[in-house]
């Protein structure tokens, strides 16, 4: 007997001795958890998923929110894969394009448990590529006083983008105030902040691989950004949504877009505010927004996939993710409807607005780079504001640029 051999069968003790040794310890679903701390929401959740399914353990790795899609994607790329992540819907098609990450089909009864739109935002060739967990839209907020002081009625805010140009110029005019905060920094949100007026124009970016940008409903957004840009905060490139946010929350500006944080922090002011629907373009159908999800995507490779897909749509179930969602101040728009949502709508009537712009919202874009596909939206949306180009030329540039990120 060689000296080979007796290595080899040495290795076949200690692979026998490793593999009774996995058996023995509980299987791990690692998960990458995007914040500063674990939602005590979902540590309770976890617990319980843990006793109902024994030998299994769910490993969070908490991660900040800057780094923790990036060190996904990291391990990924590397071969070492995390069961599990929490990810901007966004990144979906790239990741599935990739072969970094699985399918996670929806039953029938599991779509229609959404409201609507919602699915989209992490479908694209038919197959859904991760579940959501988290999701917000936009509604118009307006400061009353302002209102009243540049003459317009101020328990009326403007329901067209005709409207909303015209009371923001009144109120420019009247009281030296901007009438409109409009963000246009270099920054992701400025591209956001655009696709809720092509969503509240019945406009898209893409339509499958087809870039259908370059139509009459997005010149119509492209140009109204044009219109109330005189009107708004002077020199919107330096600003994002959070900073026109704190602008409004000091009481310098009449109208901005913006989520249901806003609301829980207006409570400690003295602004006299209301809150209402997006304004519609003329081509609108309905009240729309962008729907922004983020998603829990099951990486490939990592051994415990169906398992890992078990666990997350259980851990974003409708009642689990009702008590996530609707825990004080959470600023998450509910993913899906039911009696619990009805009853805080009621208790938080500036809720509804948030939730009536889903019927006719729409998804973040899926690019296969969507850093590339910011980044135009972004340069086209500053070249307008800042009179360097025309909104049809503008447009028309953007449309051929994206052309290479689909």
């Amino acid at each position: 007997m060689t000296k080979k051999l007796t290595m080899l069968a040495g290795s076949f003790v200690l692979l026998a001795s490793s593999a009774l040794t996995t058996l023995a310890a509980d299987q791990e679903i690692s998960w990458i958890y995007c914040g500063d701390k674990i939602d005590p929401i979902h540590e309770k959740y976890i617990k319980e998923w843990e006793g109902k399914n024994e030998g299994w353990k769910v490993k969070p790795e908490v991660v900040g929110w800057e780094q923790c899609q990036d060190k996904a994607t990291t391990l990924a790329v590397a071969g070492t894969p995390v069961a599990m992540a929490y990810v901007g819907s966004r990144t979906l098609k790239e990741f599935a394009q990739n072969d970094l990450i699985v399918p996670v089909p929806m039953t029938d009864e599991e779509k229609a448990s959404y409201y609507p739109n919602i699915v989209d935002t992490v479908t694209f060739e038919d197959t859904q590529w991760g579940v959501p967990v988290a999701f917000s839209t936009k509604a118009l907020y307006w400061n009353k006083d302002l209102f009243k002081a540049a003459g317009l009625d101020p328990e009326t805010p403007p329901k067209t983008w005709a409207e909303e140009i015209a009371f923001a110029k009144q109120i420019k005019e009247k009281t030296g105030t901007a009438g409109y905060g409009l963000p246009a920094k270099t920054f992701d949100n400025t591209m956001h902040q655009f696709m809720h007026w092509v969503y509240t124009n019945n406009g898209k970016v893409i339509d499958g691989d087809k870039i259908v940008i370059d139509s009459p409903e997005v010149l119509a957004a492209l140009q109204a950004y044009k219109d109330i840009t005189p009107y708004s905060v002077e020199g919107a490139t330096a600003y994002e949504q959070n900073e026109i946010r704190a602008i409004f929350l000091d009481g310098k500006v009449g109208m901005i877009q913006a989520g249901s944080g806003a609301a829980y922090r207006l409570k400690d002011t003295k602004i006299n505010w209301g809150v209402a629907p997006l304004p519609k373009g003329p081509s609108a159908k309905g009240e729309g927004t962008l729907l922004i999800t983020d998603s829990l995507a099951i990486f490939k490779g990592s051994g415990v996939e169906e398992k890992a897909t078990e666990f997350a749509k259980y851990i974003t179930s409708t009642d689990i993710q009702h008590e996530y969602e609707l825990q004080g101040g959470a600023g998450l728009t509910p993913l899906r409807p039911g009696a619990v949502v009805d009853q805080f709508v009621a208790n938080e009537p500036f809720w509804k607005p948030f939730i009536d712009g889903i019927a006719y919202g729409g998804p973040e874009p899926l690019f296969t780079d969507y850093k590339g596909f910011q980044n135009v939206m972004i340069e086209m949306v500053q070249s307008v504001v800042t009179g360097k180009a025309e909104p049809e030329a503008a447009l028309k540039k953007a449309a051929g640029e994206l052309e290479q990120y689909k």
